[in-house]
């Protein structure tokens, strides 16, 4: 029986493009039984006339799917289902007697507990979200990007691309991290100690269970990074915080007997602050004579707006006692889910074999894809293009914060794609960010990122990467006036 054009309708207005959506239309209805073997497709001519299309579009369509399998070209005949789809098995709902397995009884739940709810997942919805790690389309280079994909999946390189790597990471991606990136940071690092990840997330995953035996104990800055928090209690680890000051993480507050000390010296999170100099070197020092690992989270090291950046604590590291973990999440796009560690051999050997266990190795089509966008320059022309963007947004940001007379809780900050900012005393910033909301405004409450949340509630950060230039002033506008309405009195 002929499959009637009426079947199938596109949407016009979903922002997916029209092809696609008839690929997936028909891959559905085959999947569900609805479309079965044999089954003859409307022509191209008159499914493109009913849906209001090019025939080009409803032809390349059925192209695709013939190339996988789902449909079957018949000369001077037309398209059909193809007889090689095995139609997927209707097991039905179980009945409503049937017995169910316990798994309550399995699961401790202490990773879904461990892990945050503060983020709006629909924050492009709203006309002024001050939220932090996502991107702005209009500063990546989609067309760069698309030839160095292209470059990546060309027949030259598909080949090695389709095969397993094991343990190993594309040799050119690592090539440049070590030639390009790294001595940017002042850091001389071989082949066998970077390991590439999966962003800075599964970095820090893969260190802490490196270092952090059963009952170990570890040092982590406070405010910090909510994600790493996270891991770290999934670790079972004991977690000690140390209360940051103007200058970063004070070397003299780590207690003894620790595993571990993880910290974000270039670009504090959340307060955007910077250690100097010689509160490094006192951080390495003690690390020697307590024994205790450095973990350097170096993120937006790229976002400096106060001359060059400060070296990097392992770029100052004699001893090899620092493991820094770099990610292209803030450079590149957070999508690209890339990240490294660089760290003593034996560190990485470690952690290659324990990568291996769980994922073998970062996409291989992903790797090569952003090893061309580093070749190729593009990853300079998009860092300072970002740079450029990011300056011009920090300034109107600091204008209308000034003109509305909000109060920055780190204004010595001069890196970074955020401010840290303190509210007036009484004001519960977790409550404000719900009203916000309301108002189309997206902030950060302060209260994750402290050990006790309590300390946190006075505080938000507001960035500035997802947010265009002409948009902050309003947006400031509405948070001011949320502040005076809160503010007790």
């Amino acid at each position: 029986m002929p499959i009637p054009p009426d079947a199938f309708f596109l949407d016009h207005a979903a922002g997916l493009p029209l092809q696609v959506q008839l690929r997936r239309q028909i891959i559905a209805a085959v999947t569900a039984g609805r479309f079965r073997p044999g089954e003859k497709l409307p022509s191209t001519r008159a499914l493109a006339r009913h849906l209001g299309v090019a025939r080009v579009t409803v032809a390349q369509a059925f192209a695709e799917l013939v190339s996988t399998d789902y449909l079957a070209s018949r000369d001077r005949s037309g398209h059909y289902i193809s007889d090689s789809i095995e139609r997927r098995l209707e097991t039905g709902p179980p009945a409503p007697d049937a017995p169910r397995f316990d798994w309550d009884s399995q699961l401790e739940g202490r990773f879904a507990r461990a892990q945050r709810r503060d983020r709006e997942r629909d924050w492009r919805g709203f006309a002024y979200p001050f939220v932090y790690g996502q991107a702005d389309p209009a500063l990546v280079d989609h067309a760069a990007w698309r030839d160095c994909a292209m470059r990546a999946l060309g027949r030259r390189e598909f080949d090695s691309l389709t095969g397993d790597l094991y343990d190993a990471d594309d040799p050119e991606l690592v090539d440049h991290i070590a030639r390009q990136i790294l001595p940017r940071r002042g850091i001389s690092a071989g082949r066998d100690e970077i390991l590439l990840t999966l962003g800075a997330q599964n970095a820090l995953w893969l260190v802490a269970q490196l270092l952090l035996r059963p009952g170990a104990s570890c040092a982590v800055e406070d405010p910090s990074y909510p994600g790493q928090r996270e891991i770290l209690r999934a670790s079972r680890a004991r977690i000690l915080p140390v209360a940051v000051d103007g200058q970063g993480l004070p070397p003299a507050a780590i207690p003894p007997g620790i595993a571990a000390v993880f910290t974000t010296a270039s670009h504090q999170c959340p307060t955007n602050s910077t250690m100097p100099l010689a509160r490094r070197k006192e951080l390495l020092a003690r690390a020697q004579i307590q024994g205790f690992a450095v973990v350097e989270d170096d993120y937006e090291f790229e976002m400096s707006f106060a001359g060059a950046p400060s070296p990097a604590l392992k770029a100052i590291d004699r001893a090899g006692a620092v493991i820094y973990i770099g990610s292209f999440s803030k450079s590149v796009f957070p999508g690209v889910r890339l990240g490294y560690v660089v760290a003593d051999p034996r560190v990485i050997a470690e952690a290659r074999a324990l990568r291996g266990m769980v994922l073998r190795h970062p996409p291989g089509h992903m790797q090569r894809t952003l090893a061309h966008f580093l070749s190729l320059g593009h990853y300079d022309a998009q860092a300072n293009r970002m740079r450029r963007a990011y300056a011009r947004r920090r300034a109107v940001m600091l204008e209308a914060i000034a003109r509305k007379g909000l109060r920055l809780a780190s204004p010595q900050a001069t890196g970074g794609s955020s401010f840290w900012l303190a509210a007036p005393q009484g004001v519960d910033c977790t409550e404000m960010a719900v009203r916000l909301k309301a108002r189309d405004v997206l902030i950060e409450p302060g209260a994750p990122f402290f050990a006790d949340p309590a300390q946190g509630r006075g505080f938000f950060r507001l960035a500035y990467s997802s947010i265009s230039a002409e948009r902050i002033p309003e947006g400031i506008r509405r948070i001011a006036g949320a502040l005076d309405e809160f503010a007790p009195g």
